[in-house]
């Protein structure tokens, strides 16, 4: 896997996990949910 790859997976992981859970809440949420969500896509 290329940096690419990794940077697209993140980047999707991420607007996923805003997408989903919106504005407002704590960095330790996002975080834990991004963690969870690229653990999904492995």
């Amino acid at each position: 896997m290329d940096k690419n790859e990794i940077s697209y997976k993140i980047r999707g992981s991420i607007f996923n996990v805003y997408d989903n859970l919106g504005p407002g809440l704590l960095e330790s949420v996002y975080v834990a949910a991004i963690n969870l969500n690229l653990e999904k896509k492995v």
